[in-house]
């Protein structure tokens, strides 16, 4: 049986085509998927292993919540006088202290160089230092010489010898590019700037503390044996550690967030290929209909129902097998382009695309599994053909009732809607969010199932306008359509998940930018908003703002992460925010839940309302915030909301500066509101002017301000909408395949239509309609049940920021274009297909 089936896919090539670029289509993001985390995971397991190289390193002990990844900011500093001593131990090499900041270097372009969300960071050149390797020109050595990393040097378009502007320590100045270095290893596009000794201890560490110390043994001692020399300096909040373990616990931190993308990604592709199995599914349900004369007679001469059940499955695992293939081959072939891409904008991925056994192996069994899954309907109807259907002339196929389908199909949806309106009805609840994942869900496949029950009906009132105004081809299409309403209901299920996603995430995208344009209109209170490329305002801009006489108030939002513990429970790493007296009420509105703000002045702290539910946290705690000179306890003043600060904590100016030195703490906004008898323009345009040396630093109205959130959104539905997008791809070489069986399944009727006058057009045109009103249909379906799924989001997603619902209704008469769109490109082959049969040839054919 195994050869019969591969004569069955030979005989019938065509129909199996599309059904294989479905499954390609699909796998080539399970491919892309674990080929790009692999990769991912090798670049930055290189920069873990350039950025710290040290056999040892004396530094911070660790906090719940910090990450080596990060920067592992926990707020103590390692002393610096303490390099001595570390290098005066025996078996010490070098001991090399860690000092780094943030830069704005000033490219050939006059802008500042910067690549993705790298940051730019400033760092101490120690010419002992074995990490550094000086290939060109010499080192800094006084102040304004600097030397850049190769690939910071080549991304900016200077060269060794060039004059250029920097901001560091807060300050404009001039300076030379003196070197180039290499660190051994790939950055991710990070700007890196390497000052002379002097300029980098007194400007990046004028407390006297470094973020580490990395030592490099001597040879002939271990790094186990040093750590156990230099045991003697773990106190005090301080820790040594080996290089190898460091290492290791970056990368593991490194493998959790790639976990995320990767679940991500996955899903899409899950996606992609659920979609395929309803293109898989109906053309071998197609395929059996057309053959049932074919397999009466396999079973009149022998074969028993398990044979000809395999033989269906053998086709459908050629199918998966062949479509995994392409399928993994597309998916190296996208993790090729998107390395490319990466490449352009400065994030290097470093080694060879990987080829391993985990991601064949994956990849073909999950194409080959969904194949087989989706075939084995049909399969298991092919098996139980009664070989007397081999003696009749016109084999009819009954169709199965719809009525345990429907009857299945709303208790699904009833558990749905259920489990949706208990998350409305309480939303604070924490088995809302869970409610409502399950009854989205729910409905979803509920809708899927009831389908074919309502395609009657639904396209009966779609086809009105064709009906009456195309005669006879809306007739004939519209009869052809509902005629088996079971096809049509699979052909336009593809589409309408597609669909029911894409409006999903519209509705939610613009709800989310409408929420924020509330927030901002009702909790901020200024004229202009001043922000950063890279998150850091120079100290420098702040001061300049603050100085102009157009400026009436200007608000700066500082933060910095430090250790956090209230009562007993361990630290953890939270953001600290430090506001000047009078900012809460002043610029940025809160609404207070309990306390009283005004102990924000008394050097007290207030916390936001998510934060104290989640931790427990109340009114009257003792919190202790530990930073770069110890512990500093603080009571908690009062419990507030708001959705424009999204830290926990917040503390006076003054008290985050007891904690951490002004320029070690980082500043992403300044809320400015004009002096009396200034306007907003020529407010904007003084700010402008002041801050134009910083390269990074913009001025925005509030208009603008919201503008730039709302593009915020907006870069990240790009990506959704190209992900989602490959399902409706998949969606529309569904019908297309629809189509072209369901033309051969009507080959004799065909010729008998063109037998009786109907022309090659009107027959093209009737295939046409077809396409469009299965499109259509899918698309309408889809975009209801996305649209009230996602209507429902706001009242559970309320306290997240999510408080406005907008449908963009003329985004979703876009996509019901789209729907004719699709539907008439779709037709195209097919239609082309039915108009070429030769009527004689159709009229005999079997």
């Amino acid at each position: 049986m195994g050869r019969v089936a591969l004569r069955g896919i030979r005989a019938h090539l065509v129909r199996f085509l599309l059904s294989l670029l479905a499954v390609a289509l699909g796998v080539a993001f399970v491919a892309g998927t674990f080929a790009l985390r692999t990769m991912l995971s090798s670049t930055f397991d290189g920069i873990v292993d350039a950025a710290a190289p040290a056999d040892v390193y004396v530094r911070a002990a660790e906090t719940q919540g910090s990450s080596v990844v990060t920067g592992g900011a926990t707020g103590q500093r390692v002393p610096l006088d303490l390099v001595e001593d570390v290098a005066a131990v025996d078996g010490v090499a070098h001991a090399i202290p860690g000092v780094q900041g943030p830069i704005v270097l000033v490219g050939a372009d006059g802008t500042a160089v910067q690549s993705t969300q790298a940051p730019s960071v400033a760092l101490l050149y120690v010419p002992d230092d074995p990490s550094l390797d000086l290939v060109e020109g010499r080192a800094p050595e006084r102040a304004g010489e600097v030397a850049l990393e190769t690939a910071t040097l080549e991304s900016s378009g200077l060269a060794v010898g060039d004059t250029t502007t920097a901001v560091l320590g807060g300050e404009v100045t001039e300076v030379e590019i003196v070197g180039r270095v290499d660190l051994g290893g790939p950055m991710a596009g990070a700007t890196l700037v390497l000052v002379d000794q002097a300029t980098g201890l007194s400007v990046l560490a004028p407390d006297g503390g470094v973020s580490e110390i990395a030592v490099y043994a001597a040879d002939g001692t271990t790094p186990e044996e040093l750590v156990d020399r230099l045991d003697g300096f773990a106190s005090d909040g301080l820790e040594v550690i080996t290089g190898d373990a460091l290492r290791a616990d970056s990368k593991a931190d490194i493998a959790d967030q790639l976990g995320f993308i990767t679940t991500f990604l996955l899903v899409f592709a899950a996606i992609a290929l659920f979609v395929g199995a309803f293109i898989i599914s109906n053309t071998f349900a197609m395929s059996v209909r057309q053959r049932m004369r074919e397999l009466a007679l396999l079973r009149a001469v022998g074969a028993s129902p398990a044979q000809v059940f395999s033989s269906v499955l053998v086709q459908a695992a050629v199918v998966g097998l062949l479509g995994s293939a392409l399928g993994i081959a597309g998916g190296l072939g996208l993790v090729s382009g998107l390395r490319v891409v990466l490449g352009s904008v400065g994030m290097d991925l470093v080694g060879d695309i990987p080829v391993d056994a985990a991601t064949i192996g994956v990849s073909l069994l999950v194409g080959t599994l969904v194949s087989v899954l989706a075939a084995a309907l049909p399969a298991r109807r092919a098996a139980l053909v009664p070989p007397v259907e081999a003696m009749r002339d016109d084999v009819a196929v009954p169709e199965r009732s719809l009525r345990w389908r429907a009857i299945g199909g709303l208790v699904i949806t009833g558990v749905g809607v259920a489990a949706l309106v208990t998350a409305l009805v309480r939303p604070e609840a924490d088995a809302a969010e869970p409610a409502l994942g399950v009854g989205a869900g729910a409905v979803l496949v509920g809708v899927l199932m009831l389908s074919p029950v309502v395609a009657r009906a639904a396209v009966g009132v779609l086809a009105w306008p064709f009906v009456r105004l195309l005669r006879p081809v809306g007739r004939l299409a519209h009869g052809n359509v509902v005629r088996n309403p079971r096809r049509t209901a699979n052909t336009a299920g593809a589409l309408m998940i597609g669909m029911a996603l894409v409006g999903a995430v519209s509705v939610i995208a613009v709800s989310a930018q409408q929420s924020v344009a509330g927030v901002v209109e009702a909790q901020t209170d200024a004229d202009v908003v001043v922000r950063s490329a890279n998150q850091v305002i120079p100290a420098g801009a702040v001061d300049d703002v603050t100085g102009l006489p157009e400026v009436g108030t200007a608000d700066a939002v500082a933060f910095v992460p430090l250790p956090v513990a209230v009562g007993d429970d361990e630290p953890a790493v939270q953001y600290v925010i430090g506001v000047d007296d009078g900012t809460l009420g002043r610029s940025i509105e809160v609404e207070v839940v309990d306390g009283d703000l005004d102990g924000l002045a008394d050097g007290q702290a207030v916390v936001q309302e998510a934060a104290a539910e989640s931790n427990g946290w109340k009114v009257g705690d003792t919190m202790t915030i530990t930073g770069a000179d110890g512990p500093q306890r603080l009571t908690v003043a009062a419990v507030f909301t708001t959705n424009v600060l999204g830290s926990p904590v917040v503390v006076d100016q003054d008290v985050l500066d007891g904690l951490v030195p002004r320029d070690q703490q980082q500043v992403d906004t300044i809320l400015v509101s004009a002096a009396a008898g200034v306007g907003t323009a020529e407010l904007q345009d003084a700010v402008a002017d002041v801050v134009a040396p910083y390269v990074v630093v913009s001025v925005l109205t509030r208009d603008e301000f919201v503008s730039s959130l709302a593009d915020q959104v907006n870069q990240m539905l790009v990506i959704l909408y190209a992900l989602l997008g490959l399902s409706v791809v998949i969606a529309v070489l569904g019908i297309v395949n629809t189509l072209a069986l369901s033309v051969i399944e009507r080959t004799r009727e065909i010729g008998l239509l063109r037998a009786v006058g109907l022309g090659r057009l009107q027959l093209a045109g009737t295939v046409t309609v077809e396409s469009v009103l299965t499109a259509v249909f899918g698309t309408v379906l889809g975009l209801l049940v996305g649209v009230a799924l996602a209507s429902t989001m706001p009242t559970v997603f309320a306290d997240d920021g999510l408080s406005s619902l907008v449908v963009p209704w003329g985004s979703l008469a876009g996509m019901l274009v789209l729907a004719v769109v699709v539907g008439v490109l779709a037709a195209v082959w097919p239609g082309v297909r039915a108009a070429r049969l030769k009527v004689l040839d159709a009229v005999a054919y079997e």
